[in-house]
């Protein structure tokens, strides 16, 4: 099994170029079963989940081709209504077939998902709103069994903000006779991304990226061409990669505006960020101090990005207070950053981080899931010596050739196929 290697103490510069976004592009994927036709995306990331979403779209009966950077998906008549446990099991987001199956087809079978073991991240508020528009669900041996003979619009009260949850009701009410009125919807980028491209197919969509969503239903969608957004993710992973090595990187292809927090608290820890059209710099800096974060829904502090920020701050001056709020195991990479020397004492959701400039010493460690591998590939750039990053598989669900777009700043780093 593959493996990291990563040699620390190289300060990184230049500039790098992110990819296309896993949680845009997922669920454009699964809103092709919406139209017949060839539906085209551009700028879609080469990665181990967007494989596993084509191999689904592939056992439905769509003909899917992912050539450079451009995803060709031809949807025909379904051969299959089921999602079936085997794919499904990798990837957590194979769950956004449900909502555009049942809108067209009036069946879905789909088993429940997996993805990291970062938490439980049920799927209730997926299957309330499904039910809200008229359909009838049930459990069967792990499988979400689902059916209806036609959706009809109706106002769907999220209690708690779910990205996925919004994608799936909103595909589904594309179809659905009437209006559609999510409320307390998630306002991330990638939501307005799938709006535009609904949008695109013949949908009428208003709302996206506020806390209340319109759909008005329509007959039929037809399939359209789309280019995805940059992966803010990446990007924020590069810009602290630049940033915990105390280099400074341009991050090409990337959004300000996609990610106010990060950009607030990292100029807050004292770094020098300005941006031009589409690229992000971030500026050298001998030192920086620790502040604290909240992750939440969008606009505020990403969960997604709450590892690799705590790398960082284990190299800060001063005390930073971590607190999780979306995933009750999204702290597993704490220990294997003690494992290198980092001060940090882990609660429930919280996490105190006292920063150490230097104070890290490479040592083999385990990824336990995807943004904690890049956690400790950030911690192994500024760490002593040698770090072996082991179950980097984690990695390529979300990440397109990240050791690359390293070796191109200057880091010294290599994938080994020796990880355990």
């Amino acid at each position: 099994m593959d493996a990291m290697i990563v040699r620390g103490g190289r300060v990184l510069n230049g500039e790098v170029e992110v990819s296309g976004a896993k949680n845009a592009a997922l669920p454009l994927i699964f809103s092709t079963l919406l139209a017949s036709g060839e539906h085209v995306f551009f700028n879609t990331p080469r990665l181990n989940d967007i494989q596993s979403a084509c191999q689904l779209l592939n056992l439905f009966g769509c003909e899917t081709k992912h050539d450079g950077h451009v995803l060709r998906i031809k949807v025909k008549p379904l051969k299959s209504l089921e999602a079936h446990y085997d794919v499904v099991r990798k990837m957590r987001a194979s769950i956004l077939c449900l909502g555009p199956l049942i809108a067209r087809y009036g069946k879905a079978h789909v088993s429940l998902p997996g993805g990291c073991a970062i938490g439980t991240r049920p799927i209730d508020l997926h299957l309330e709103g499904i039910k809200a528009l008229g359909a009838e669900v049930a459990m069967e041996n792990g499988y979400v069994v689902a059916s209806a003979k036609k959706l009809t619009g109706a106002n769907v009260l999220f209690e708690t903000t779910t990205v996925g949850g919004t994608e799936n009701i909103m595909m589904a009410a594309t179809l659905a006779d009437g209006i559609t009125r999510i409320e307390n919807a998630a306002k991330e980028p990638e939501i307005v991304d799938l709006a535009n491209y609904l949008n695109k197919m013949g949908a009428e969509i208003s709302g996206a990226g506020t806390s209340i969503i319109t759909i008005k239903g329509v007959s039929s969608l037809k399939a359209a061409e789309h280019e995805i957004i940059p992966d803010r993710i990446e990007a924020g992973t590069l810009l602290i990669a630049g940033a915990i090595t105390g280099g400074t990187v341009t991050v090409k292809k990337s959004r300000l505006d996609h990610m106010p927090a990060v950009i607030e608290k990292m100029c807050e820890a004292g770094f020098s960020i300005h941006a031009e059209r589409d690229a992000i710099t971030i500026e050298k800096a001998a030192t920086w101090r620790g502040v604290d974060i909240t992750t939440a829904p969008h606009p505020a502090f990403p969960t997604d990005l709450q590892a690799q920020f705590m790398a960082l701050m284990t190299q800060a001056e001063g005390t930073s207070v971590i607190t999780e709020t979306i995933f009750e195991n999204r702290f597993m990479h704490v220990q294997e950053l003690v494992r290198l020397g980092a001060n940090i004492t882990p609660k429930t959701r919280v996490a105190v981080v006292r920063g150490s400039r230097g104070g890290l010493e490479g040592a083999p460690v385990m990824a336990t899931d995807l943004r904690a591998s890049a956690c400790l590939v950030l911690a192994g750039l500024a760490a002593k010596g040698e770090t072996k990053v082991n179950r980097i598989y984690h990695l390529d669900r979300g990440y397109e050739h990240l050791e690359t777009k390293l070796q191109r700043l200057g880091a010294d780093i290599q994938r080994t196929g020796n990880g355990s």
